[in-house]
């Protein structure tokens, strides 16, 4: 048994997860210039985390793709790349489970 708070079920997930952490991105990054940043290989989306009391950007997002190949393709293409005039970072990111939010 699960505890309630917390949605760990393996059933309930959709399936693999193909998506990336980009990390170092400016402030002025939002979610349109960051899939434009990834659209050589076809993101499928894209999200830049915000601060929930300020509305600012965190400095970081993740974008998803359809494949594993598209996926891997752009962490090594994208890797070090200037965005908004920061060198960003790309790494597949860790699959969390969703938190129940009350």
């Amino acid at each position: 048994m699960s505890a309630p708070w917390w949605d760990s079920d393996p059933k309930d997930r959709s399936g693999p997860e193909y998506r990336v952490h980009v990390g170092n991105l400016s402030w002025g990054t939002d979610e349109r210039s960051l899939k434009d940043a990834f659209a050589s290989y076809g993101p499928s989306s894209a999200e830049v985390v915000v601060d929930r009391e300020t509305g600012r950007s965190r400095g970081f997002g993740f974008v998803n793709f359809e494949d594993s190949k598209s996926m891997s393709d752009a962490i090594q293409g994208m890797k070090g790349q200037e965005l908004g005039g920061r060198n960003i970072t790309v790494d597949q990111a860790n699959y969390r489970p969703r938190r129940w939010r009350a």
